[in-house]
């Protein structure tokens, strides 16, 4: 048998382009996976997806015509159900036997093994290896139902039978050829009402033949880029476009760069088949209108490039990416300049209607509109966020930060009824940026009014000023304790509030910010913006940002052990001092005592446990008696005031090495001395002793959590 190289397409209309690679690499990886399964193929084929506008077509190394034939033991049933007394096959063996396609002769070759706590019956036969159409029809019908399709669609499909007729079909769009070669020989399959052949389409107006017929597996990309002015390869294409933008950049000149944007990256790529990139602009009368609504109405409205100065200000020039290449491409760009026009003009309308009112002006307007039907309006909203803030920055720096807060948050939510975010809602806060700047209230609430939604991702940058980061924290934390307190908890992979995003966002700024507040002062703070009822759902709001601040720390390179020692031991409240906790323990962990002092203290916890607070609050040096105590207790005196000292200022790493020095004086300890004394005094005073020496060891990380 002669392994050659496989290749499928489907050819299709236009696919929806923000799923393309994704479909794409599903087609190629489910097909791929099953032809491994059956043996069809080896396990480290080497599989190559591709996807373009109207296709979905994957190349598999070393396919295999048939399957090599497999050994197959299969458990029929218990020696006591098959067998007779006499070791005759019963009518139940018998009867198993012939569906398996064997007779009574087979009988006595039927293995006996241990199966569980009986004896089994067990058939040897070789399974044929599967053929090539057969195996590939059963992997390509398995391909396309995995697809993940956004959305579904029916058509009609005409039917070859005598009568003619219609049948419906669902796909994601409606196909029109399909492809299967092995080598250069067609393998009869087929799909959604297709026969499979070894022609396809090229590109709709630039293609040099119609139909491309493709000569075997190997030669389908070169054949469709030559023949069809198609670059079959995602990849290929995505790359052709990245150099393509490079250069029109440059030959624009004064440093200009394309905007970075791999989403609207990948959904161009996704909408040519032979890309062409050229250089368009419009009227600099625009630039005067904010350039992130320019931006935003030229890749989302038309998948153009801005083009950016040296210094990223946005030029008059953008960049295209066009399906066609003309000889003279003129038309195209006029085209295109002649529809980005009224695009820039509605937005320079929106932005000169807009500042013809006051954010100011439109706080009672925020009353109108409604955040939850259980929480209510905006406005009230804005009012649990105001008392929040004020709250946060009375802590923070007083009277004066409080009134700064309190002004950014009062105006935070206005610009949702602007007509600029009313039509881009990606631009909240950073129109209300803009206006507060028009509406002369300085840059401190400008930025703090534009950067309460951060983060906003993961990776984004944290808000720039005081103000700026107090209405941040309450904007998050209102929304957590809310939505909490209405029982709206994200559950599994649901979360359509964004909760965990809120969550991490207080993490961050708190920690990345240095923030002096504990994660009790802060929902402390939330829960005094909302009534009563609602101070029950701040347990579990500590408990989630608990669960987020796991997950964050693993993500900063810190291990499981060191994040529960810290983290799941509750010593997280104070955020800001985290990094440094963290790090303590990592510097300790790594000591030669440390396993040693971790284990001691693991079962200094359980001995406590156990005493169920019956240790002495003193201890009492005189009922020192054994040497080993009075060693420990000696080392402690000179060891724990360091220790502590260092914990108060802040040099958690310090503080853990000092203790370090305890590991021969409680091995000797445990060595030598009875906890468990006959004499309730002594016994008391020892217990006292190690809660003395449990509280010292545990101020910055459980320790016990670090042994083994």
């Amino acid at each position: 048998m002669t392994a050659q190289n496989l290749l499928v397409e489907l050819f299709v209309e236009e696919l929806p382009p923000k799923a393309l690679k994704k479909l794409g690499d599903a087609f190629a990886g489910v097909l791929a996976d099953q032809l491994k399964a059956q043996g069809l193929a080896p396990a480290d084929a080497a599989v190559t997806a591709f996807a373009s506008p109207r296709r979905l077509a994957a190349h598999v190394t070393g396919v295999l015509p048939r399957a090599a034939d497999k050994a197959v033991s299969q458990k029929l049933m218990p020696v006591s159900v098959g067998l007779d007394a006499n070791g005759q096959p019963t009518p139940a063996l018998l009867k198993r036997l012939v569906a398996l396609g064997a007779d009574a002769s087979a009988v006595a070759g039927l293995k006996r093994a241990p199966d569980g706590k009986a004896e089994a019956l067990f058939y040897d036969s070789v399974a044929p290896g599967a053929e090539l159409a057969a195996g590939l029809q059963k992997a390509l019908d398995e391909a396309i139902a995995k697809l993940p399709i956004p959305k579904v669609m029916s058509y009609q499909l005409e039917t070859d039978c005598e009568l003619p007729g219609w049948s419906s079909v669902n796909f994601v769009r409606p196909a029109h050829g399909l492809v299967a070669l092995h080598g250069g020989s067609v393998v009869p399959v087929k799909a959604l009402g297709l026969t499979a052949g070894h022609t396809t389409q090229g590109h709709r107006f630039e293609a040099a033949v119609s139909p491309v017929v493709l000569k075997d597996a190997d030669s389908y990309a070169a054949t469709l880029a030559k023949d069809g002015a198609v670059i079959a390869s995602f990849a290929e294409r995505r790359a052709e476009i990245v150099r393509q933008l490079a250069a029109a950049a440059a030959k624009v000149g004064g440093g200009c760069k394309p905007i970075e944007d791999d989403a609207l990256l990948d959904e161009v790529t996704a909408l040519v088949e032979r890309p062409n990139v050229l250089v368009c602009e419009f009227e600099p009368q625009f630039l005067g209108v904010p350039q992130e609504c320019l931006i935003l109405t030229m890749k989302a409205n038309q998948k153009y490039f801005p083009l950016l100065d040296a210094q990223g200000r946005l030029t008059n020039r953008f960049l295209v990416v066009s399906n066609i290449t003309p000889d003279d491409a003129s038309a195209v760009i006029g085209g295109n300049e002649r529809v980005v026009r009224p695009r820039l003009a509605d937005a320079k309308f929106f932005f000169d209607q807009d500042r013809k009112k006051t954010l100011a002006s439109r706080v009672e307007g925020l009353g109108k509109v409604v955040y939850h039907n259980k929480l209510g309006t905006q406005g009230e909203r804005t009012e649990r966020v105001r008392a929040i803030a004020r709250a946060i920055a009375q802590q923070l720096g007083g009277d004066v930060l409080a009134k700064s807060a309190d002004t950014a948050a009062q105006l935070a939510k206005t610009d949702l009824l602007t007509d600029m975010v009313g039509e881009f809602p990606e631009l909240q806060g950073i129109m209300g940026g803009y206006y507060a700047r028009h509406d002369g209230l300085g840059e401190d609430i400008a930025f703090a009014i534009e950067d309460h939604y951060k983060p906003r991702f993961a990776g984004d940058e944290l808000p720039r000023n005081m103000p700026g980061v107090v209405v941040a924290l309450a904007d998050k934390l209102e929304t957590l304790m809310g939505l909490f307190g209405i029982g709206q908890r994200p559950t599994g992979d649901k979360d359509p509030f964004a909760l965990r995003r809120h969550a991490l966002g207080v993490i961050r700024i708190v920690i990345e910010k240095q923030i002096p507040l504990s994660a009790d002062e802060l929902v402390n703070a939330a829960i005094g913006g909302f009534p009563q009822g609602f101070s029950d759902a701040g347990t579990d709001v500590l408990q989630f940002m608990a669960e987020r601040l796991e997950s964050y720390c693993r993500e900063q390179g810190f291990s499981t052990a060191e994040v529960d020692a810290v983290v799941g031991a509750g010593r997280w409240l104070g955020l800001a001092a985290l990094p440094r906790m963290l790090s303590a323990v990592r510097a300790f962990a790594a000591l030669p005592e440390a396993p040693a002092l971790a284990a001691a203290n693991k079962r200094i916890g359980n001995i406590l446990k156990k005493a169920d607070g019956e240790g002495a609050e003193v201890v009492n040096e005189s009922l020192l008696v054994e040497a080993a105590e009075q060693q420990l207790f000696a080392a402690m005196q000179a060891t724990v005031p360091a220790a502590n000292a260092q914990f108060d200022a802040g040099d958690y790493t310090a503080s853990l090495q000092a203790l370090a020095a305890l590991r021969a004086p409680v091995d000797a300890f445990f060595d030598g001395v009875m906890v468990n004394a006959d004499d309730a005094a002594l016994k008391a005073n020892r217990l006292g002793l190690l809660k003395q020496l449990h509280d010292a060891m545990n101020r910055v990380a459980d320790l016990s959590r670090l042994a083994s």
